[in-house]
């Protein structure tokens, strides 16, 4: 990738050509010049060419995104202070006060231009069909009803591949759609065609169908910045106008006659008036009764996640434990065992077996996750069980031994059945934790309860309702667990 250059004598130029056409304002734009800051929302995540570290130069942020940042940081006479946040957020987050600006390649869209104004755009893209080769069912949009198709949540091609009928399968990085489609786990890929040229390449089993629909990208701006909009829609102009944005884009490759429409009016993203857009544009929406239905279906997939975890965690914590407490050698390797997977986050070790393996062995996403969380919960489970087993008292090993059992049937009729009384309240605490966790499976592209929450969250303008529903059906899950437990309890007691 080619490193940035500084655009400092244009800069220079906008930053006077604002000072004479911007008037005195109040608000937002001086709240900017206040601090000495343009702070701006983006996900490094996306990758290349958008924002992302460079490590030939020491892990310094860069992208056509971040030189677009600075030149109007520049030209606002202030710097540009990037703050990470998640894609599928920007919107609510700067709708917060996250930040002043949200710029990551941001789809203009009917949906969010009634919640935030935009400023002209900074570049028109297309969203490109990608399939494996030889694979003549993927054509055209129609020819994805019913099918697997991967994009990024919340964005242009999400709305497109619903509106298409396909079975739009969610990711939060760029390279995972692609990893997916190698391997057989989706039809197709629908992404902007920045991310296809820079990401296709590594995957040469796969090639480009065609382009099925075109798109901008503008920065988004809270509908009450006005001020601030209509100075960066200046500085913008300036850059445009001058060449010195065209010339930036060839730096990094995105050029081309499409870029064309930039210096048009006409071009001009969707802008909401000095007023802001009105209350019943931004108003959350109610919940309807097909995504009530989808909600159920994420707690229906969550609780099936679990207890197939689970299945998996509790036979294999309780033969790690009985490891370390019978055996010398192989006691030593189930420590080990425990202590790596302890010791590193779940969500590490289920991109690591879902993408990380795809090489070798070629999981499905609910195999990937169900064997992902069972196995990290093992090495909890693991020692519960060799706690509870410590608990029991030497003198039930004595008196078993005494009367002529062997150890194994000691350990058999004995002390394993006083064990797992005393391992019931961990055991169900670590249940009811695994409920919770199972949340991190959307990076494979399950669609879990919470990941069902933050889609309809961002389709219906608003996170309370959505929220409260997630939380009383994760309660719902749970409690009558806890419930059984605790009378399991009382049984084993007497």
């Amino acid at each position: 990738m080619r490193g940035r250059r500084r655009h400092l004598g244009a800069a220079a130029g906008l930053a006077a050509a604002l000072l004479v056409a911007a008037p005195a304002a109040a608000g937002a734009l001086d709240q900017v010049r206040g601090r000495g800051e343009l702070r701006w929302g983006g996900d490094e995540q996306g990758g290349e060419p958008y924002v992302y570290e460079d490590r030939a130069r020491g892990g310094a942020l860069v992208g056509f995104e971040v030189d677009l940042a600075r030149a109007l940081a520049h030209a606002l006479g202030v710097r540009a202070v990037f703050v990470q946040n998640d894609w599928s957020t920007l919107i609510p987050s700067l709708e917060r006060g996250s930040f002043d600006v949200a710029m990551n390649g941001i789809e203009v869209t009917p949906a969010r231009a009634a919640r935030v104004a935009f400023t002209r755009p900074y570049y028109l893209f297309a969203e490109r069909l990608v399939a494996r080769r030889g694979d003549r069912r993927i054509r055209d949009l129609a020819s994805l009803r019913g099918l697997r198709v991967g994009t990024l949540a919340s964005s242009q091609a999400w709305d497109l591949l619903r509106q298409a009928g396909a079975q739009a399968i969610p990711y939060e990085g760029v390279d995972e759609p692609f990893i997916d489609l190698e391997h057989a786990r989706t039809d197709a890929v629908l992404l902007d065609d920045i991310i296809v040229g820079r990401y296709l390449g590594r995957h040469p089993s796969l090639a480009v169908v065609g382009d099925v629909a075109n798109g901008r990208y503008a920065i988004a701006v809270r509908p009450f910045d006005e001020d601030l909009r209509a100075a960066l829609d200046r500085a913008l102009g300036e850059l445009i106008a001058s060449g010195e944005w065209r010339r930036t884009l060839a730096r990094w490759g995105l050029d081309n006659a499409r870029q064309d429409g930039l210096s048009l009016r006409a071009a001009a993203a969707p802008q909401h008036g000095a007023a802001g857009p009105s209350l019943a544009a931004t108003a959350a929406r109610p919940l309807t009764r097909h995504q009530l239905a989808l909600f159920g279906q994420g707690a229906l997939v969550t609780l099936i996640l679990s207890v197939a975890a689970m299945l998996l965690a509790a036979p294999l914590g309780m033969t790690l434990a009985l490891l370390r407490t019978e055996s010398r050698l192989l006691g030593r390797v189930a420590a080990v065992y425990v202590e790596v997977v302890r010791g590193t986050p779940v969500l590490l070790q289920l991109y690591l077996l879902y993408y990380g393996l795809a090489g070798v062995v070629s999981l499905s996403p609910w195999t990937a996750a169900i064997l992902g969380l069972g196995l990290n919960y093992a090495a909890y489970e693991a020692e519960i069980y060799r706690g509870a087993l410590a608990a029991v008292p030497a003198g039930q090993w004595e008196a078993a031994l005494a009367i002529g059992m062997t150890r194994r049937m000691a350990l058999r009729e004995i002390i394993l059945p006083q064990a797992l009384r005393l391992a019931l309240p961990g055991v169900t605490n670590d249940f009811i934790s695994l409920l919770k966790d199972s949340s991190l499976v959307s990076v494979l592209t399950v669609v879990e309860l919470t990941k069902r929450m933050t889609i309809t969250a961002v389709d219906n303008h608003g996170w309370m309702a959505p929220g409260v529903l997630c939380a009383g059906l994760y309660f719902a899950l749970g409690y009558p667990f806890a419930r059984l437990a605790r009378r399991l309890e009382r049984q084993a007691s007497r």
